[in-house]
């Protein structure tokens, strides 16, 4: 997997980083302030005393000094030497305690906003229209805003207030060092500023190689998962695929560490070439001081001073230089969250609750329908009108449409030309909760929740999803009622491995808890079944098939179903092939017909004999 195969994003201007690091900066602050702005205005008023406390206890360090010096030539008492020492002490300790402070209002902080911002995460995940999940791009976005997100705007305000705080030192310590002389105020800041320039270098070549790999680490992720998870876990082992899997994560790994290696290399040999420069600079200042207390032109007192003052003062002015250089690369990584917090979700525009043409069933007007990046359209010019009460088969071979048509019914794709009709209005007028309580649908590969079994039903309708009798009712009408009470908690019963207690349920029993989840909406007047029984034996689904005949006949149903014995039963059969419907009728028109339908049915039968 050579990053030659990967799209090379295009690098901002130096007045695009510029405005974009300030932007960026600013909203973090205000993402800061709206999770806890009391821990964010204690964490501004520590900042204040932290970054003058250094320079007071380097002026008392001066004061302990001269005094110890003229005790020793009878000049001042030794109270006054200890006096000193005791507020040194007294700032240590303070200094100590506004640390440990800062320290747990940023951890405070930090679990109050890592649980914001994944809050934010999934909000818009949620929002996000099927095909945009579908969307690889739109995956690798999603996957860059969750890594490191959660702490990127902390961090980005603790470098802020890192600033401010040595910021505040650099201008205690330069008044002090002027005293000295201007010239070491000018070589602390010359010496710090190549460490600035190279740290931000390598910020960027990180974050580069780390957009670049996004989807190698995508990829790895679901390496991990296939490997890791009890869904896998029984065909990964008869297959025998497990060390073939862990090749593949390997080799993932090792093609994306030799770019990172070389990456931490480099940043290493330029990080050590630029310390030593650091070092010169420090200690020829030191020899630089030394000289001047030895021709009695300071006094030792104020060498200690401007010893410590310029050793700290290198340290905050690297201190200011590594935060700005931080605060860049933190701000590159939230740039990908803002950008898939503010990706665009195509309007859904409809408020309409009810239709035009009361008991008009629906309606396709020739409908098509192409994936994105697909050449052949999933649907190509379907016109096909299922009245109330209809119970209609979809049959067809796979890919021929089916699946398709049902997610278009739904609204979870729209189409590309042509109009689809519920009781005479277009399906982009109807609100889309609305549209959505009129339909119960189960699909192909329905979700096995890892909830307690009336959730994994109740989840249905959420508007009676605590209600027992509901649960029960659509328990009885999915055929999962009897080995539901069976179980020693009945509804109550954790399903799933993941978690203490959970019990695995048999393809058939979770395609009746399925099942079940679709008869929870009673006022639902239209229910799709996309291969409901595929699991379960026959006369299981001939009890099923015999109940969506029974339903009220108001209510239509849609089965997409590969079991004629089944499909046979429907009011009405459609045959889809390439996106187009090319039969139509029922079981003996079709039969008569002597088309593709009864060519499948008559080898379908052929097994049974």
């Amino acid at each position: 997997m050579s990053s030659s195969s990967q799209p090379v994003p295009s690098r901002p201007s130096d007045v695009q980083r510029y405005l974009s690091f300030f932007s960026s900066t600013a909203r973090a602050i205000r993402l800061v302030w709206e999770t806890d702005r009391r821990l964010l205005v204690a964490m501004a008023g520590l900042t204040v005393v932290a970054g003058l406390l250094p320079a007071a206890m380097a002026v008392v360090g001066q004061r302990i000094v001269d005094a110890v010096v003229a005790a020793q030539q009878g000049g001042a008492s030794t109270t006054t030497a200890l006096g000193w020492v005791a507020l040194e002490g007294l700032l240590v300790a303070t200094m100590a305690g506004v640390r440990r402070a800062n320290d747990v209002s940023q951890n405070l902080l930090r679990a109050q906003l890592g649980h914001r911002v994944n809050l934010l995460i999934i909000d818009k995940a949620r929002k996000l229209d099927l095909s945009q999940f579908e969307d690889a791009q739109t995956y690798d976005q999603m996957t860059q805003a969750r890594r490191g997100a959660s702490t990127r705007p902390l961090s980005l305000v603790r470098r802020t207030f890192g600033i401010f705080r040595n910021g505040l030192s650099l201008v205690s310590y330069g008044a002090l060092l002027l005293s000295f002389s201007p010239v070491a105020v000018v070589l602390l800041a010359l010496t710090a500023l190549p460490a600035f320039f190279i740290e931000t270098r390598f910020a960027d070549l990180g974050f580069r190689l780390f957009t670049w790999r996004s989807p190698e680490k995508r990829m790895q992720n679901y390496l991990e998962i296939v490997v890791s998870r009890e869904d896998y876990a029984k065909e990964v082992k008869l297959l025998g695929i497990g060390p073939m899997l862990m090749e593949r994560y390997n080799a993932i790994f090792h093609d994306v560490f030799g770019e990172e290696a070389t990456l931490i290399r480099k940043r290493g040999v330029w990080g050590y070439a630029i310390s030593l420069l650091s070092t010169l600079a420090l200690y020829g200042t030191y020899a630089w001081i030394a000289l001047s207390a030895m021709a009695n032109a300071i006094t030792l007192g104020q060498m200690t001073m401007y010893l410590m003052v310029f050793k700290q003062g290198q340290g905050a002015f690297s201190g200011v230089l590594r935060d700005l250089g931080g605060m860049y690369e933190d701000n590159l990584y939230l740039d990908n969250l803002y950008q898939f917090l503010e990706t665009e979700v195509p309007a859904w525009p409809g408020t309409a609750t009810t239709g035009t043409i009361d008991g008009d069933g629906i309606r396709f007007e020739e409908v098509s329908f192409t994936y994105p990046g697909a050449t052949e359209p999933a649907l190509d010019g379907l016109t096909l009108h299922i009245p109330p009460g209809r119970k209609l088969a979809l049959v067809g071979h796979n890919g021929s449409g089916k699946t398709t048509l049902i997610k278009l019914l739904t609204g979870l794709y729209r189409p590309s030309s042509g109009t689809i009709r519920i009781d005479g209005r277009p399906l982009q007028e109807w609100d889309r909760v609305a549209l959505h309580a009129r339909v119960g649908v189960i699909f192909q590969d329905f979700v096995r929740y890892q909830f307690k079994v009336g959730d994994n039903i109740g989840v249905g309708d959420l508007k009676r999803m605590d209600d027992p009798a509901q649960r029960a009712a659509a328990a009885e009408k999915g055929m999962a009622r009897t080995f539901i009470e069976a179980m020693p908690q009945s509804y109550d019963t954790q399903l799933g491995r993941w978690f203490k207690d959970g019990r695995e349920l048999s393809g058939g029993q979770w395609q009746k808890i399925a099942l079940s989840r679709a008869f929870m909406r009673e006022e639902a007047n239209i229910l799709v079944l996309d291969e409901p029984t595929s699991a379960m034996d026959a006369e299981a689904e001939a009890e099923i098939f015999s109940r969506v005949q029974s339903l009220a006949e108001d209510k239509l149903a849609i089965l997409i179903s590969h079991r004629f014995s089944t499909v046979r039963m429907a009011d009405e059969i459609v045959v889809l092939a390439q996106g187009r419907i090319v039969e139509q009728g029922d079981h003996a028109t079709l039969m008569e017909q002597d088309g593709q339908y009864a060519h499948l049915f008559s080898l379908q039968a052929k097994g049974y004999q």
